[in-house]
């Protein structure tokens, strides 16, 4: 079966096998650890997905900066986009956008940007900012609770439609499938951050092959072998590699 664009890659995989391990989550600095089925992932791109279009009146061919550090929300951002048949921007840069979204660091520099800034606090479980943001500025877990659980495009990507536009090199939807070269049910353990080269093919294994990753930030390289074999990796990925 061929699949040319990431909402459809992602709809087979939820009727496929919702309840298996899609992305894993750890932050060694902060000790949080999140652990997502595909159902729970395509819950969270659905309400995000929703958030902006509705909300923010994102539409098809858009650009959308996504510049966000490793995190789990990272890959839900990225499949919401493409959900919605937005294009992405990855990390800081001064090009023009509908939207920006961007961690707490990326608020001084986006604030008084052009394009809506939507913030993401980074806590764990995905808390609010405990802080007031500039006016103007969503607070990402204030504004996505209440948005509907599903979502269904008026207007869907193509498999020509651009996924990643600029840095670190275009990709359409069908090229960013092709990227994934994974063994069908690989599970990787990895600190590579997911809007690199090789997080985005580790995005797209786990839509096309059945694979699942695992996301590290902060890494405490002494618990590296642990961490691999409790969580029953059967690759290991380091960004200094």
């Amino acid at each position: 079966m061929t699949l040319l664009t990431v909402p459809d890659a992602l709809a087979h995989e939820l009727r496929r096998d919702g309840s298996r391990p899609w992305l894993t989550f750890y932050d060694d600095a902060t000790g949080e650890r999140v652990e997502l089925s595909v159902t729970s992932t395509a819950n969270w791109v659905a309400k995000t997905a929703s958030l902006l279009v509705d909300e923010l009146d994102v539409e098809r061919g858009d650009e959308v900066r996504v510049d966000l550090p490793t995190h789990w929300l990272t890959p839900i951002w990225l499949l919401a986009c493409w959900t919605v048949g937005a294009a992405c921007r990855l990390g800081p840069g001064s090009e023009p956008t509908a939207v920006v979204v961007s961690g707490p660091a990326g608020i001084p520099t986006y604030a008084e940007g052009p394009g809506t800034l939507v913030a993401l606090s980074l806590r764990p479980l995905g808390g609010r900012f405990t802080d007031p943001l500039p006016p103007g500025v969503l607070d990402f877990a204030e504004v996505v609770p209440g948005q509907p659980d599903s979502f269904l495009a008026l207007d869907p990507p193509a498999g020509t439609d651009p996924a990643v536009v600029g840095a670190p090199r275009p990709w359409t939807h069908a090229e960013l499938l092709a990227s994934a070269s994974a063994p069908a049910g690989e599970r990787l353990l990895t600190d590579a951050h997911p809007a690199s080269p090789e997080g985005l093919a580790a995005v797209a294994a786990s839509l096309v092959d059945g694979a699942s990753t695992v996301w590290v930030a902060h890494p405490d390289s002494s618990g590296w072998e642990h961490r691999a074999e409790q969580e029953r990796a059967t690759r290991v990925l380091r960004s200094d590699s």
